[in-house]
């Protein structure tokens, strides 16, 4: 942790991280000068841990593998924080026509993408498999935080959790009366209130570029949430081909062509994180129209040959 001071017997700068879903989280926050940063440093780390041990699918003992695993027609308890991911996802699922899907369990483990190798057997089986859109399997009791599933269900989170992380830590930081601060989770940020004396934050967008780390452009955020999804960080290499780590609900399989990737402003930052998946998935000519609609702010970004083609929509994005 590192701190540093601004204005004297003001607000300090404080800068504080640690490990998080398979990433790392990191906290900016402006803090009185007397404030200890242990506790605070404690607080947001328990929070990203508590999504993590929820929302995981690469540790057995989580509670989203423990829905995963119960049977047909049975009440699980759950805690409440999955049970709001768990709601959101289905909302978003309904609102982008199936562009996001978190019943892609299956298809995410069958690819590579949750800590095994490919499968090829079960590629083909999730290739093959007639897919029931989650919303139409899973049955949600928020009032008393259980579900059920009424049919084979493997659900999936990780186009949604991260950004919840990410919320979590923004408001932990607000419980201890925080409010300047920006926090991320692997490129997913949030902005609590603006900086001290009112300016914005400088967020950038990064180049979608695998072989470097560059700004293509910079956000002013006040406050509110932005996620990137794109082609050029997460990916397995299968049979010569690299293979990006966002799925084609309707296929079973990864995206066969996408943008680059979606950078998506929103209230809260897993909003904007599962949207920017959604809308890889629709792509820009579907994804763009669907976004115009729903009133989101959106940006497009395509390679052809002479670099980057920007599509911006929105007022986060549009000129």
């Amino acid at each position: 942790m590192s701190r540093t001071s601004t204005d004297p017997g003001c607000l300090c700068r404080l800068v504080l991280n640690g490990p998080a879903m398979g990433a790392r989280w990191s906290a900016v926050l402006h803090v009185g000068a007397g404030v200890d940063p242990a506790p605070l440093h404690a607080a947001l780390a328990a929070a990203v841990a508590e999504v993590e041990a929820q929302m995981t699918t690469r540790r057995a003992e989580s509670d989203l593998m423990r829905l995963n695993r119960a049977g047909p027609d049975r009440w699980i308890d759950l805690p409440e924080h999955l049970v709001e991911v768990l709601a959101a996802g289905l909302a978003i699922g309904q609102a982008s026509g199936g562009a996001f899907e978190i019943g892609m369990g299956d298809a995410v483990a069958a690819w590579g993408f949750s800590g095994a190798a490919a499968d090829p057997g079960r590629i083909r089986a999730a290739l093959k498999e007639p897919r029931r859109p989650a919303c139409e399997v899973l049955e949600l009791d928020c009032a008393n935080r259980r579900a059920r599933k009424h049919g084979p269900l493997a659900l999936d989170l990780c186009g949604i959790a991260k950004g919840y992380g990410v919320d979590r830590l923004a408001e932990t930081a607000r419980a201890f009366g925080i409010g300047s601060a920006l926090m991320s989770i692997d490129g997913e940020l949030r902005a609590l209130g603006p900086r001290p004396g009112g300016q914005p934050w400088a967020v950038a967008v990064e180049r979608p570029d695998p072989g470097q780390r560059a700004a293509h452009a910079v956000l002013a955020l006040e406050s509110g949430a932005v996620a990137t999804s794109g082609d050029y960080r997460h990916w397995v290499d299968l049979g010569g081909r690299r293979l990006s780590h966002t799925m084609d609900p309707r296929r079973g399989a990864p995206l066969a062509a996408s943008p680059a990737s979606v950078t998506v402003l929103a209230p809260r930052c897993m909003e904007a994180d599962a949207w920017a998946t959604a809308l890889m998935v629709l792509g820009r000519e579907e994804g763009a129209a669907l976004a115009r609609r729903l009133g989101l702010s959106v940006l497009f970004l395509e390679r052809d040959g002479a670099g980057l083609a920007e599509t911006a929509i929105g007022p986060g994005f549009a000129a």
